[in-house]
């Protein structure tokens, strides 16, 4: 028993002087502000916000060497690996031929490799290991995988099951070099989009290097950033456009954005279009707005006179009798 013990060997450990100093010309994002190098982390936002168009551009800038967004220049480049578990992959080729046009980039030379897989399962150990050994043989700078809810059959609110798939990703992250970006859903459509907004275990949170945030503000989408070894940049305002060319995400100049209505006077518009009481809840779902913030804006309404509650829902107060 003990002679076993001996024959297993130690931790490899080494005084903390003797590490290798990175170099101060290396750089700390993989994409300036946006990524850090070698970062683990995720897209996060509601459905249909722009998760999975923001990946593309990223895939596109590392691919490229091109800003992403028009923006972001990337500090590193080189061959990006894709798995888009929710698009065919006749979608995906039309998607990034659309982007490499709108950002001037050669699309027959783009360095970015489609896993063609029908399914690709994180928590199965020979679909890890076949992922292992593409990233071997491909050597990306940048993993993308899209999204998360289609990787797995765990239960996305388990401690213990999301850990154990995270800790092998971040294995894979350090043994290849590679940044990786999960795309991941939030719990909610409405209100901010943050790491505790995320659906499923709060590791996933804690897990990222780097995390984006995708929300819905009227017709724009704002995109958010956070960073574990840095200070986030300022929230940038983005649309997708399709004017003047194939579909892409394009930055809104502050000026040239409308400012919303404040939401009182979108609740009473709300009111006076319908015509007809209206539940709090069709409300919150017309708006995109948090359920606490809908009440006290309603409260106000209904304390100076605004509007009335019946019982079937919000509206506002008949007009007086000539």
């Amino acid at each position: 028993m003990h002679a076993g013990h001996d024959a297993i060997p130690p931790l490899r450990v080494v005084p903390v002087s003797r590490i290798a100093a990175g170099g101060e010309d290396e750089p700390a994002f993989l994409i300036d502000r946006l990524w850090a190098v070698q970062a683990v982390g995720l897209i996060g936002g509601a459905p249909k916000c722009g998760k999975s168009w923001l990946a593309l551009e990223m895939a596109l800038s590392v691919a490229s060497g091109r800003p992403c967004l028009g923006v972001f220049a990337p500090r590193q480049t080189g061959n990006v690996l894709l798995y888009a578990a929710e698009d065919a992959p006749p979608q995906v080729r039309l998607r990034l031929a659309g982007l490499a046009q709108a950002r001037g980039v050669d699309f027959s030379s783009l360095a970015v490799h489609v896993i063609l897989e029908p399914q690709l399962r994180l928590d199965l150990p020979q679909d890890r290991q076949r992922l292992e050994n593409t990233l071997a043989e491909l050597q990306p700078r940048l993993l993308i995988l899209d999204p998360f809810v289609r990787l797995h059959r765990i239960d996305e609110n388990s401690a213990a099951e999301v850990s154990a798939l995270l800790a092998d990703l971040r294995s894979l992250q350090r043994r290849f070099a590679v940044a990786i970006i999960l795309v991941h859903h939030t719990r909610k459509a409405n209100g901010e989009v943050s790491g505790p907004a995320l659906r499923g275990s709060s590791d996933l949170h804690a897990w990222g290097d780097s995390n984006l945030y995708l929300r819905r503000h009227g017709e724009n989408l704002v995109l958010s950033m956070e960073h574990r070894a840095s200070r986030p940049g300022e929230p940038l305002t983005l649309r997708l456009a399709d004017a003047a060319g194939p579909p892409r995400l394009e930055r809104v100049d502050p000026q040239e954005s409308p400012k919303t209505p404040d939401l009182s006077v979108q609740v009473l518009a709300l009111l006076c279009n319908r015509g007809r009481p209206v539940t709090q809840e069709a409300i919150r779902e017309a708006l995109q707005v948090r359920n606490q913030r809908l009440t006290e804006i309603l409260t106000d309404l209904r304390d100076t006179r605004r509007v009335i509650h019946g019982p079937g829902g919000w509206s506002l107060p008949a007009p007086p009798a000539r």
